[in-house]
Parts: C-alpha cells; structure tokens; sequence
C-alpha cells in the first residue's frame, strides 16, 4: 500500500484550524462589542432638531481628538453655553476678524454675508439645508453678535466667532446668545450616526457665493 507524506495536498486539513478561527472570529467580536461600548460611553446624544437635516435627534457624535479650543469657518463644532449648563452643537459661520450680517426681509427671510477677515468682497453665505428651512425674518448683527433691528456687518472679536444651526428656524444660537467663545469649544465634530458613529463626513457644508444685493 502506497504511504502518503504529511504534506501531500491529499492529506486531509487538521480539524484544528476550524476551531482556531472560529477562536479568532469570537476575538474580533469581543473586540468590535468593547469598541462600541467605549465609543457609545465617549460620544455626545444629539437631542433636538436645531441642526437637522445634518443630525438627528438621537444621533452619537464624537469629538476629533485635540480639537478642543479651535474653530474653523463652517466646521460643526460642539460648544459649552455660558447661559445653561447644555453643551451645544453648532456651525461656525465666522471666526474672528470675519465681519458678519443678516439681511432679512419678507421676499427673503435669510441672506447671510459675509467679509473674510473684514477684507475683499463681501460675499453671500448659502447651504442647500437653509433654503425650505429658514422662513422667519429676523436682520443682525448688533455689537454683541444677536440679533438686530437693522441689518450691520459687525466684525467678529478676537477670542470669539459666529455660530448659526442647520435648521435656522428651530436654533437658538449666535442671533440669541452672541458671539460664541472658542475657549469653550470642546471639540469639532468629526464622526456622527445612530446609535454609533457611521460617518466622518458631515453634509450641509456652506459655500461662498457672489452676493450682487445692497450691503448693510
């Protein structure tokens, strides 16, 4: 009878592997449950709508690690108020030295401008989630950064920067607050989703555009 070598491909596979990966698969599992434990413990639950469609009520946001205490124009960015003990979620619109306005009227409640750095051409604020969402009149800015009587281009102070929600109509925000304070930013927002983080991009992104209206 002819004798097989240990190593010949018709030598059945050991039994033992199976078990080994069914060992290893167990691992990953363990591994992806203790992951979203952390990620759920370390996240933020949005709750309200003042920045749908973007987020949810109910979404999970976590922080980028090393953002606190930074701003960037248009980030999504998570901010403790200094008039309730709430950590806010919020779009920054301006930082400082941009120079900021509302223009509202009834044909249209909600043109947002803005000067980069008080300089150049002031330019038109539009994002695609404001425009069957921002219906209610209301001009800005007054020196404090709230709203105002009359329409003014008011220049973002050092130390601080403009914030506005994605559902303008439900918000309260810079318009009712005043200026925000980057030393209490606690983080951008880099990941969202429900209930876990899915996502590291955040739709709604402003843009700037040609504003050909009169200026404040």
């Amino acid at each position: 009878m002819p004798s097989v070598s240990p190593t010949d491909p018709s030598v059945p596979r050991s039994r033992g592997l199976p078990r080994v990966a069914a060992a290893g698969l167990g691992a990953l599992a363990v591994l992806a449950l203790l992951a979203g434990v952390a990620v759920t413990a370390l996240s933020v639950r949005v709750d309200g709508v003042s920045m749908t469609p973007t987020l949810q009520d109910g979404d999970r946001l976590l922080p980028v690690p090393g953002s606190a205490g930074e701003v960037r124009r248009f980030d999504v960015v998570l901010l403790r108020s200094r008039h309730q003990d709430a950590l806010l979620v919020k779009r920054v619109i301006a930082v400082p030295g941009d120079r900021i306005a509302i223009v509202s009227t009834a044909d249209e409640p909600f043109r947002v401008l803005l000067q980069e750095q008080g300089t150049g051409p002031v330019s038109r604020v539009t994002a695609p989630q404001w425009t069957d969402r921002a219906r209610r009149t209301g001009n800005c800015c007054t020196s404090e950064g709230i709203r105002s009587a009359r329409p003014a281009l008011r220049t973002v102070p050092a130390g601080s920067f403009f914030y506005l929600g994605d559902n303008p109509d439900l918000s309260d925000d810079s318009r009712s607050y005043g200026w925000g304070e980057i030393a209490r930013v606690e983080g951008r927002v880099g990941l969202s989703g429900s209930p876990l983080p899915t996502s590291s991009e955040l739709g709604g992104r402003p843009v700037l555009e040609v504003d050909r209206g009169s200026i404040p």
